[in-house]
Protein backbone atom coordinates (compact mmCIF):
# COMPACT_ATOMS: atom_id res chain seq x y z
CA UNK A 1 0.00 0.00 0.00
CA UNK A 2 1.16 3.74 -0.90
CA UNK A 3 2.12 5.75 1.75
CA UNK A 4 2.29 3.05 4.59
CA UNK A 5 4.71 5.13 7.60
CA UNK A 6 5.03 2.09 10.15
CA UNK A 7 8.08 2.37 11.98
CA UNK A 8 8.31 3.43 15.29
CA UNK A 9 10.24 5.93 16.39
CA UNK A 10 12.58 5.21 19.11
CA UNK A 11 16.59 4.97 19.68
CA UNK A 12 16.74 1.23 18.24
CA UNK A 13 17.03 0.01 14.80
CA UNK A 14 14.31 0.34 12.53
CA UNK A 15 12.52 -1.96 11.43
CA UNK A 16 13.70 -1.93 8.23
CA UNK A 17 17.21 -2.13 8.96
CA UNK A 18 16.25 -5.19 10.99
CA UNK A 19 14.00 -6.80 7.79
CA UNK A 20 16.96 -5.62 5.29
CA UNK A 21 19.80 -7.97 7.36
CA UNK A 22 17.27 -10.82 7.32
CA UNK A 23 18.65 -14.30 6.23
CA UNK A 24 17.25 -15.41 3.49
CA UNK A 25 13.74 -17.10 3.86
CA UNK A 26 13.17 -21.15 3.70
CA UNK A 27 11.17 -21.99 0.86
CA UNK A 28 8.22 -22.84 2.67
CA UNK A 29 8.01 -21.25 6.30
CA UNK A 30 6.42 -23.08 9.10
CA UNK A 31 4.31 -19.82 10.27
CA UNK A 32 3.14 -17.12 9.31
CA UNK A 33 1.92 -14.46 11.40
CA UNK A 34 -0.67 -11.76 9.56
CA UNK A 35 -1.23 -8.54 12.34
CA UNK A 36 1.50 -6.79 14.69
CA UNK A 37 -0.87 -6.14 17.70
CA UNK A 38 -0.59 -7.79 20.84
CA UNK A 39 -2.10 -10.91 20.01
CA UNK A 40 0.60 -10.91 16.45
CA UNK A 41 3.77 -10.61 18.85
CA UNK A 42 2.82 -13.00 21.64
CA UNK A 43 1.71 -15.39 18.69
CA UNK A 44 5.59 -14.26 17.88
CA UNK A 45 7.47 -15.01 20.82
CA UNK A 46 5.89 -18.40 21.53
CA UNK A 47 6.65 -19.35 17.84
CA UNK A 48 10.28 -17.98 17.82
CA UNK A 49 11.11 -19.66 21.24
CA UNK A 50 9.77 -23.12 20.15
CA UNK A 51 12.40 -22.54 16.97
CA UNK A 52 9.43 -22.34 14.19
CA UNK A 53 11.81 -19.10 12.57
CA UNK A 54 7.89 -17.20 12.22
CA UNK A 55 7.91 -14.47 10.04
CA UNK A 56 5.40 -11.90 10.84
CA UNK A 57 4.34 -9.35 8.43
CA UNK A 58 3.22 -6.47 9.98
CA UNK A 59 0.08 -5.08 8.31
CA UNK A 60 -0.51 -1.35 8.28
CA UNK A 61 -1.35 -0.59 11.24
CA UNK A 62 2.10 -1.02 13.59
CA UNK A 63 1.30 -2.45 17.02
CA UNK A 64 -2.31 -2.81 16.58
CA UNK A 65 -4.83 -0.53 18.58
CA UNK A 66 -2.74 -0.43 21.41
CA UNK A 67 -0.51 1.87 19.81
CA UNK A 68 -2.97 4.75 19.19
CA UNK A 69 -3.42 4.57 23.03
CA UNK A 70 -1.67 7.37 25.26
CA UNK A 71 -1.45 5.58 28.24
CA UNK A 72 -2.19 1.49 29.15
CA UNK A 73 -2.36 0.87 32.54
CA UNK A 74 -4.58 -1.90 32.95
CA UNK A 75 -1.63 -4.69 31.23
CA UNK A 76 0.03 -6.88 34.03
CA UNK A 77 3.62 -6.11 34.73
CA UNK A 78 3.40 -2.57 34.18
CA UNK A 79 2.18 -0.93 37.92
CA UNK A 80 3.67 2.64 36.48
CA UNK A 81 1.62 2.27 33.45
CA UNK A 82 3.35 2.44 30.01
CA UNK A 83 3.00 4.34 26.86
CA UNK A 84 0.94 2.25 24.06
CA UNK A 85 3.70 2.66 21.33
CA UNK A 86 6.29 1.64 24.13
CA UNK A 87 4.64 -1.49 25.00
CA UNK A 88 3.80 -2.58 21.27
CA UNK A 89 8.04 -1.64 20.91
CA UNK A 90 8.50 -3.93 23.65
CA UNK A 91 6.41 -6.88 22.20
CA UNK A 92 8.31 -6.57 19.00
CA UNK A 93 12.04 -6.42 20.62
CA UNK A 94 10.80 -9.58 22.58
CA UNK A 95 9.82 -11.41 19.38
CA UNK A 96 12.80 -10.28 17.30
CA UNK A 97 15.05 -11.25 20.03
CA UNK A 98 13.66 -14.96 20.16
CA UNK A 99 14.27 -14.64 16.20
CA UNK A 100 11.07 -13.92 14.38
CA UNK A 101 11.43 -12.08 11.12
CA UNK A 102 9.74 -9.01 10.65
CA UNK A 103 8.22 -7.70 7.28
CA UNK A 104 6.54 -4.83 6.98
CA UNK A 105 4.16 -5.13 4.55
CA UNK A 106 0.13 -5.72 4.37
CA UNK A 107 -1.12 -9.31 2.88
CA UNK A 108 -3.16 -8.76 -0.01
CA UNK A 109 -4.40 -12.58 -0.75
CA UNK A 110 -4.39 -15.27 1.48
CA UNK A 111 -5.10 -18.90 -0.60
CA UNK A 112 -6.29 -21.34 2.27
CA UNK A 113 -6.06 -24.05 -0.05
CA UNK A 114 -2.75 -26.04 1.71
CA UNK A 115 -0.31 -26.77 3.58
CA UNK A 116 0.91 -24.75 2.51
CA UNK A 117 -0.71 -22.05 2.45
CA UNK A 118 0.25 -19.03 0.12
CA UNK A 119 -0.01 -15.49 1.00
CA UNK A 120 0.59 -12.55 -1.28
CA UNK A 121 1.53 -9.25 0.15
CA UNK A 122 1.07 -5.36 -1.40
CA UNK A 123 4.97 -5.37 -2.27
CA UNK A 124 4.70 -7.88 -4.64
CA UNK A 125 6.13 -10.62 -2.88
CA UNK A 126 4.37 -14.34 -1.76
CA UNK A 127 5.18 -17.01 0.57
CA UNK A 128 3.92 -20.28 1.35
CA UNK A 129 3.74 -21.41 5.07
CA UNK A 130 2.93 -24.85 6.69
CA UNK A 131 0.32 -22.66 9.36
CA UNK A 132 -1.06 -19.49 9.25
CA UNK A 133 -1.99 -17.21 12.11
CA UNK A 134 -4.76 -14.56 11.62
CA UNK A 135 -4.21 -11.26 14.02
CA UNK A 136 -5.72 -8.70 11.82
CA UNK A 137 -7.89 -7.12 14.96
CA UNK A 138 -11.09 -4.99 14.69
CA UNK A 139 -11.14 -1.58 14.21
CA UNK A 140 -13.40 0.65 15.77
CA UNK A 141 -16.18 2.17 13.89
CA UNK A 142 -15.38 5.70 13.43
CA UNK A 143 -18.18 8.82 13.48
CA UNK A 144 -16.65 10.40 10.47
CA UNK A 145 -16.79 14.12 11.44
CA UNK A 146 -14.46 16.67 11.45
CA UNK A 147 -12.06 16.93 14.07
CA UNK A 148 -12.38 13.01 15.15
CA UNK A 149 -9.41 11.48 13.68
CA UNK A 150 -6.86 14.82 14.88
CA UNK A 151 -8.14 14.97 17.85
CA UNK A 152 -7.72 10.66 18.47
CA UNK A 153 -5.44 10.82 21.73
CA UNK A 154 -6.64 14.32 23.04
CA UNK A 155 -9.61 13.63 24.36
CA UNK A 156 -11.41 11.47 21.12
CA UNK A 157 -11.38 7.34 22.76
CA UNK A 158 -12.69 4.45 21.66
CA UNK A 159 -11.87 2.37 24.81
CA UNK A 160 -13.11 3.21 28.42
CA UNK A 161 -10.95 1.19 30.18
CA UNK A 162 -7.90 1.90 28.18
CA UNK A 163 -8.10 5.86 28.56
CA UNK A 164 -11.36 6.39 31.37
CA UNK A 165 -8.91 7.13 34.56
CA UNK A 166 -7.06 10.29 32.37
CA UNK A 167 -10.62 12.09 33.10
CA UNK A 168 -11.20 12.34 36.96
CA UNK A 169 -13.28 14.79 38.10
CA UNK A 170 -14.00 15.57 33.88
CA UNK A 171 -16.81 16.23 31.52
CA UNK A 172 -17.51 13.52 28.89
CA UNK A 173 -19.92 12.54 25.81
CA UNK A 174 -20.59 8.93 25.19
CA UNK A 175 -21.58 8.30 21.22
CA UNK A 176 -23.96 5.42 20.95
CA UNK A 177 -26.99 3.27 22.79
CA UNK A 178 -26.23 -0.15 22.79
CA UNK A 179 -24.79 -3.22 25.38
CA UNK A 180 -21.12 -1.21 24.86
CA UNK A 181 -22.14 1.97 25.08
CA UNK A 182 -24.07 1.91 28.21
CA UNK A 183 -21.73 -1.07 29.60
CA UNK A 184 -18.45 1.98 29.05
CA UNK A 185 -20.81 4.92 30.02
CA UNK A 186 -21.03 2.97 33.58
CA UNK A 187 -17.38 2.56 33.90
CA UNK A 188 -16.62 6.02 33.17
CA UNK A 189 -18.61 7.14 36.17
CA UNK A 190 -15.82 5.42 38.22
CA UNK A 191 -13.69 8.96 36.94
CA UNK A 192 -16.02 11.48 35.18
CA UNK A 193 -18.39 14.03 37.14
CA UNK A 194 -20.67 13.91 34.54
CA UNK A 195 -21.66 11.81 31.35
CA UNK A 196 -23.77 12.54 28.50
CA UNK A 197 -24.75 9.82 26.46
CA UNK A 198 -25.54 11.03 22.80
CA UNK A 199 -27.98 8.89 20.54
CA UNK A 200 -29.38 9.10 17.35
CA UNK A 201 -32.73 7.59 18.61
CA UNK A 202 -35.46 8.46 21.17
CA UNK A 203 -34.48 4.58 22.90
CA UNK A 204 -31.45 2.58 23.58
CA UNK A 205 -30.92 -0.31 21.87
CA UNK A 206 -28.85 -2.19 24.93
CA UNK A 207 -30.06 -4.47 27.17
CA UNK A 208 -32.89 -4.22 29.66
CA UNK A 209 -30.87 -4.49 32.73
CA UNK A 210 -28.13 -2.06 31.07
CA UNK A 211 -30.97 0.40 30.33
CA UNK A 212 -32.30 0.83 34.18
CA UNK A 213 -28.65 0.47 35.77
CA UNK A 214 -28.07 3.50 33.42
CA UNK A 215 -30.76 5.47 33.51
CA UNK A 216 -31.09 5.29 37.61
CA UNK A 217 -27.31 6.40 37.73
CA UNK A 218 -26.92 10.19 38.04
CA UNK A 219 -23.61 11.15 36.93
CA UNK A 220 -25.70 10.11 33.20
CA UNK A 221 -28.03 12.00 31.15
CA UNK A 222 -29.45 11.49 28.00
CA UNK A 223 -29.52 13.33 24.80
CA UNK A 224 -32.07 12.22 22.58
CA UNK A 225 -32.50 11.61 18.80
CA UNK A 226 -29.20 13.38 18.23
CA UNK A 227 -25.66 13.04 16.14
CA UNK A 228 -22.60 14.59 16.50
CA UNK A 229 -21.35 16.45 13.14
CA UNK A 230 -17.83 17.60 14.30
CA UNK A 231 -15.23 17.42 17.77
CA UNK A 232 -13.91 20.74 18.40
CA UNK A 233 -10.78 21.85 19.87
CA UNK A 234 -7.28 23.08 18.96
CA UNK A 235 -5.14 20.29 20.71
CA UNK A 236 -7.55 18.71 22.94
CA UNK A 237 -11.10 18.12 22.54
CA UNK A 238 -13.04 21.15 23.72
CA UNK A 239 -16.84 20.56 22.57
CA UNK A 240 -18.99 18.64 20.00
CA UNK A 241 -21.45 20.01 17.87
CA UNK A 242 -24.69 18.57 17.61
CA UNK A 243 -27.55 17.79 15.40
CA UNK A 244 -31.29 16.99 16.19
CA UNK A 245 -32.38 14.60 13.51
CA UNK A 246 -35.81 15.11 13.80
CA UNK A 247 -35.89 19.50 14.14
CA UNK A 248 -32.53 19.82 12.31
CA UNK A 249 -31.32 22.30 15.26
CA UNK A 250 -27.78 22.61 15.57
CA UNK A 251 -26.16 23.03 18.97
CA UNK A 252 -22.74 23.41 20.53
CA UNK A 253 -22.11 21.08 23.95
CA UNK A 254 -18.90 22.16 26.43
CA UNK A 255 -16.92 18.58 27.40
CA UNK A 256 -13.11 17.40 28.05
CA UNK A 257 -13.60 14.29 25.99
CA UNK A 258 -15.47 11.85 23.83
CA UNK A 259 -15.76 8.21 23.31
CA UNK A 260 -17.31 6.90 20.89
CA UNK A 261 -19.13 3.48 20.56
CA UNK A 262 -20.95 2.93 17.35
CA UNK A 263 -19.33 -0.79 16.71
CA UNK A 264 -16.02 -2.50 15.66
CA UNK A 265 -15.50 -3.44 12.51
CA UNK A 266 -13.27 -7.00 12.11
CA UNK A 267 -10.44 -6.27 9.91
CA UNK A 268 -11.66 -9.81 7.88
CA UNK A 269 -10.78 -8.79 4.17
CA UNK A 270 -8.43 -11.89 3.63
CA UNK A 271 -10.83 -14.22 5.13
CA UNK A 272 -14.31 -13.85 3.47
CA UNK A 273 -15.59 -16.71 2.06
CA UNK A 274 -12.55 -18.94 2.74
CA UNK A 275 -12.70 -18.83 6.84
CA UNK A 276 -16.26 -19.80 8.59
CA UNK A 277 -17.22 -16.18 9.91
CA UNK A 278 -20.06 -15.28 12.42
CA UNK A 279 -23.10 -12.99 11.42
CA UNK A 280 -20.62 -10.08 12.71
CA UNK A 281 -18.22 -10.41 10.16
CA UNK A 282 -15.32 -11.76 12.99
CA UNK A 283 -13.28 -14.75 12.10
CA UNK A 284 -15.28 -18.52 13.55
CA UNK A 285 -12.98 -20.31 16.08
CA UNK A 286 -12.66 -22.76 18.95
CA UNK A 287 -11.33 -23.00 22.71
CA UNK A 288 -8.11 -23.70 20.73
CA UNK A 289 -7.54 -20.87 18.27
CA UNK A 290 -8.45 -22.91 15.26
CA UNK A 291 -10.46 -21.66 12.57
CA UNK A 292 -12.46 -23.82 10.08
CA UNK A 293 -9.78 -24.61 7.73
CA UNK A 294 -6.64 -26.71 9.53
CA UNK A 295 -3.71 -25.06 9.94
CA UNK A 296 -4.93 -21.33 10.30
CA UNK A 297 -5.46 -20.57 13.41
CA UNK A 298 -7.00 -17.09 14.59
CA UNK A 299 -6.13 -14.72 17.63
CA UNK A 300 -7.35 -11.66 18.93
CA UNK A 301 -9.96 -9.27 17.94
CA UNK A 302 -10.38 -10.39 14.33
CA UNK A 303 -11.63 -13.82 16.23
CA UNK A 304 -13.05 -11.69 19.69
CA UNK A 305 -15.90 -9.57 19.85
CA UNK A 306 -16.24 -9.41 24.00
CA UNK A 307 -13.05 -8.58 25.37
CA UNK A 308 -11.13 -6.47 23.19
CA UNK A 309 -8.52 -5.94 25.76
CA UNK A 310 -4.75 -6.05 25.49
CA UNK A 311 -3.99 -8.71 27.91
CA UNK A 312 -6.77 -11.20 26.41
CA UNK A 313 -5.28 -10.94 22.88
CA UNK A 314 -1.82 -11.54 24.01
CA UNK A 315 -3.27 -14.51 25.59
CA UNK A 316 -5.53 -15.61 22.73
CA UNK A 317 -2.06 -15.44 20.48
CA UNK A 318 -0.63 -17.37 22.85
CA UNK A 319 -2.56 -20.36 22.77
CA UNK A 320 -3.02 -19.75 18.78
CA UNK A 321 1.16 -20.13 19.01
CA UNK A 322 0.76 -23.15 21.06
CA UNK A 323 -1.62 -25.03 18.67
CA UNK A 324 0.11 -24.02 15.65
CA UNK A 325 3.52 -25.56 16.83
CA UNK A 326 1.31 -28.95 17.84
CA UNK A 327 0.09 -29.08 14.81
CA UNK A 328 3.19 -28.50 13.05
CA UNK A 329 4.90 -31.72 15.05
CA UNK A 330 1.84 -33.52 13.75
CA UNK A 331 2.49 -32.95 10.44
CA UNK A 332 5.64 -33.34 10.57
CA UNK A 333 4.76 -36.94 12.00
CA UNK A 334 2.46 -37.70 9.19
CA UNK A 335 5.20 -37.13 6.57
Amino acid sequence: MDGLNLTFDSGEESLEKSTAAAAPRPEVENVIIIGSGPAGWAAAIYTARADLQPLLITGNELGGQVATTNQVENYPGFPEGILGPELAQKMQAQAEKFGTTVEIDYVTELDVNGPPFTVKTASGKSYRAKAIIAATGASPRKLGVPGEERLIGRGVSYCATCDGFFFRGKELVVVGGGDSALEEALFLTKFASKIRIVHRRDQLRAGATLKRRAEANPKIEFIWNSVVTSVNGANKVESVTLQNVQTGAVSELRTDGVFVYVGHLPNNQLFVGKLALDEQGYVITDRLMRTSVPGIFAAGEIQDRRFRQVATSAGQGVAAALEAEKYLAELEARA
